[in-house]
């Protein structure tokens, strides 16, 4: 009977495990102790919060006094509150349009500046920028003060004959649309992305598309988003977790209130008010962050499974 390679190593006799050497000792003892910072801020801010959190998901706790253990009420409270409800319709309509809006953007510059643009540095380093500052506190002064009565958007109306006196921010039919385009404002970190992606497409490609006779939005349909589809799944998977967290454009454009009459009420921001509003309710805000992980969480499943159907990778 032929005996396997396999079979030879495991009859052969193990050689014994050498002791660690004091050298090898010490730099454990050293590799350890220059990690422990990073496994104290794991713990201490990472993971203590999230296991206090769920902790207070079923307790009533309003910051002052002691914490009452209420079981699954700060969830069934959920299933009747109207606000809850406002804030998911809004949040959702946000990342519908927001999110397939900014990597459409994204990707279209993406394809003009990679066509070899003078100066590529400069373009991409100021449509860079708005990613960076977009969710500032200045930006969303600086947009209500853009989208209010008096500001930028009605006195350009005006140049055209179209007199306006409207508050975009202010009207509840077009106060959720002016944080749509601030969110679209910001494609910048998307586009980078995208552009570093077209950068490694082989010209031989669109070479060979080229003698075969395809126009160029042929060659974009059939080379250029094809190999790009596991970037723009990158960029919605992280799109539409970005879009569900967001709060300081929504805070300052709305002042903090969600107005006029909740039209800009993402659920961030309530999630906010029930923690640090008048009710300071710490229990059913924690129960409200942990709902919003299992939304996220959930999408996510939901686009991994979708991406098998359109996304193309190299095998």
């Amino acid at each position: 009977m032929a005996i396997t390679i396999a079979d030879r190593r495991a009859r052969a006799p193990r050689e014994p495990r050498r002791p660690a050497t004091v050298q090898a000792r010490r730099e454990a003892r050293a590799a350890h102790l220059f990690m422990l910072p990073w496994f104290l801020g794991v713990i201490i801010i990472s993971l203590g919060p999230i296991v206090a959190s769920a902790v207070l998901s079923f307790m009533k706790y309003r910051l002052v006094g002691s914490a009452t253990w209420v079981g699954l009420d700060n969830y069934a409270r959920m299933f009747s509150d109207e606000r809850l409800a406002q804030s998911l319709k809004v949040t959702f309509v946000y990342v519908l349009f927001g999110v397939p809006l900014t990597l459409a953007l994204a990707l279209l510059l993406a394809v003009v500046l990679n066509r070899g643009v003078a100066g590529l540095s400069i373009y991409r380093s100021v449509y860079y920028l708005p990613s960076l500052f977009g969710g500032s506190v200045a930006v969303g002064v600086l947009w209500r003060q853009v989208f209010g009565a008096d500001g930028i958007v009605n006195t350009f109306l005006g140049w055209f004959g179209i007199e306006s006196t409207k508050s975009w921010v202010g009207s509840p039919d077009s106060a959720l649309w002016t944080l749509i385009i601030l969110h679209v404002w910001t494609f910048g970190s998307s586009m980078i992305i995208f552009l570093a992606g077209l950068r490694q497409i082989p010209a031989e490609l669109y070479e060979a598309a080229s003698l075969d006779g395809a126009s160029a939005w042929q060659q974009f349909t059939r080379v250029t988003f094809p190999i790009l589809t596991p970037i723009v799944f990158f960029n919605l998977v992280m799109g539409v977790i970005n879009s569900f967290q967001n709060f300081a454009q929504a805070f300052v454009v709305s002042g903090g209130s969600g107005g006029p009459t909740d039209s800009t009420l993402v659920y961030a921001l309530y999630l906010y008010q029930q923690a640090f509003g008048p009710t300071r309710d710490m229990g059913y805000a924690s129960a409200l962050g942990w709902l919003l992980v299992f939304i996220v969480g959930g999408l996510t499943a939901v686009n991994f499974a979708l991406s098998r159907r359109w996304v193309h990778y190299d095998n």
